[in-house]
């Protein structure tokens, strides 16, 4: 899955007022981490993630590692402390999907 830069602009300007949904620490990654960015990614397509992480390095490998461990999942963009990523879901509720409320708010299907 790759998305095109308009793809990533539109998904940039919606996830810009979201807030974030689940926390990255220092902890590491745990099955209930992975489980809770799953149900995430499933209900809301497009989410943001805080990484709680204070070396830049650290944060960039912690990230990629949950993003193999969640599998099919596109970074949208990382800035400082918080990831945007998108994951399609062709079954989300629409009521739920940051996606699909955008795009209805703007009259585009």
């Amino acid at each position: 899955m790759s998305l095109s830069q308009a793809q990533k602009k539109a998904f940039r300007s919606i996830g810009h007022h979201l807030n974030p949904v689940v926390t990255l620490s220092e902890n590491g990654i745990s099955e209930n981490l992975v489980a809770e960015l799953n149900r995430a990614l499933n209900d809301h397509e497009l989410i943001k993630i805080k990484l709680a992480i204070a070396e830049r390095d650290d944060r960039a490998a912690m990230l990629e590692e949950l993003l193999a461990q969640a599998g099919n999942v596109e970074r949208v963009q990382t800035i400082g402390k918080t990831a945007l990523l998108y994951r399609k879901n062709p079954k989300a509720n629409v009521k739920l999907s940051n996606v699909s409320r955008f795009e209805n708010h703007h009259g585009r299907h």
